[in-house]
């Protein structure tokens, strides 16, 4: 798989180039994505106190990148990060990216309501080292949201506060319903809107609406929801997967057959791998990535953050019997 990322290049801080201008060198020339390949979320791993448990996190984020993630995502709902002060999130964010030391891209979540502190937490990720910021439309529980004209000018607020992509996480979480259409004329007209993680129903379908209306604007259609959907996205035109953290393996395997042009052995190798897919995104959720961590010796604690509920012991069990049957590193690399 081969990537193109900001941080391995020389970057001149004094220089900024108007955002109409990046918008329209986007658009007009054929220059290849900058990131694209599977960036799976990192789990934030705690000790049963709920306490942040740094040492783990550390083993976490090298685990993941020894088995073959093109890059990674911090902060995300994956990430538990609903249940971080903004402490924590500087604290994830310093000793994470300081620890990758730039082996790996880092795209770093920095959602939030207010399109102020949006921009404040995407300047920070830039300056720390993040490749990329991922940001939901402005929403507050069930009912708050905000017109299409006011999403608009918020991904246009934290574009111009920054010099790094932003994509776009359009998750049914948000309760924000995005059209392809929309989401194509961010592409075109917000400098740094260029990546696009479609979690919604019916995600090929969407994506391959979204790449006819934005063409190369669009520069990264990406595939999310533990990768599910992902031989559907990746026909419609996907070229990323944002998945959970505990197999980079597995679908780095459907990912690199896929654009080495052999689809009958990414369909092959898609269906070997579906089982533990479909176990994490319809059964095991949010702590799956975290169980087979401390199964395979990876952290020492899979426990959630109060109020979050422990994983059902019978869901762990079939989890793990799940993963044995193909035998990913995570079972291995700890021991």
């Amino acid at each position: 798989m081969i990537f193109w990322w900001a941080a391995a290049a020389p970057t001149c801080p004094s220089i900024h180039i108007d955002p109409a201008i990046q918008t329209v060198i986007r658009m007009t020339t054929n220059i290849p994505a900058r990131y694209q390949g599977v960036f799976p979320v990192v789990p934030t791993t705690f000790f049963e106190d709920g306490a942040l448990d740094l040492v783990s996190q550390k083993r976490c984020v090298d685990f993941m990148i020894d088995a073959g993630s093109n890059g990674l995502c911090i902060l995300a709902n994956f990430s538990e990060q609903f249940l971080l002060s903004d402490d924590e999130r500087e604290v994830l964010t310093r000793t994470i990216l300081e620890h990758v030391a730039a082996r790996v891209p880092v795209i770093v979540t920095t959602s939030h309501f207010s399109t102020q502190v949006c921009a404040q937490r995407s300047r920070r990720a830039q300056a720390q080292g993040a490749a990329m910021v991922m940001v939901m439309p402005p929403y507050h529980g069930a009912t708050f949201r905000v017109s299409e004209e006011k999403i608009y000018e918020f991904y246009a607020g934290v574009s111009d506060a920054i010099d790094i992509p932003i994509m776009v996480q359009d998750a049914p979480a948000s309760g924000t319903p995005l059209s392809a259409a929309f989401l194509a004329r961010m592409a075109k007209e917000i400098a740094q809107v260029a990546y696009f993680k479609i979690e919604t129903p019916a995600a090929a379908s969407k994506l391959r609406e979204l790449i006819r209306l934005g063409g190369d604007a669009v520069e990264g259609p990406w595939d999310g929801e533990e990768a599910i959907t992902l031989l559907p996205d990746l026909d419609a035109g996907a070229t990323g997967a944002m998945t959970g953290g505990a197999y980079p393996d597995g679908i780095r395997l459907i990912m690199d057959a896929y654009t080495a042009g052999r689809r009958e052995d990414a369909m092959a190798l898609y269906q070997q791998w579906l089982p533990l897919i479909n176990f994490e995104n319809r059964q095991g959720g949010i702590l799956s990535a975290k169980a087979l961590m401390k199964e395979g010796g990876v952290i020492a604690c899979e426990a959630p953050r109060h109020p979050w509920p422990a994983m059902h012991p019978a869901v762990r069990t079939g989890l793990i019997e799940v993963a044995q049957r193909l035998n990913p590193m995570v079972l291995r690399w700890g021991k």
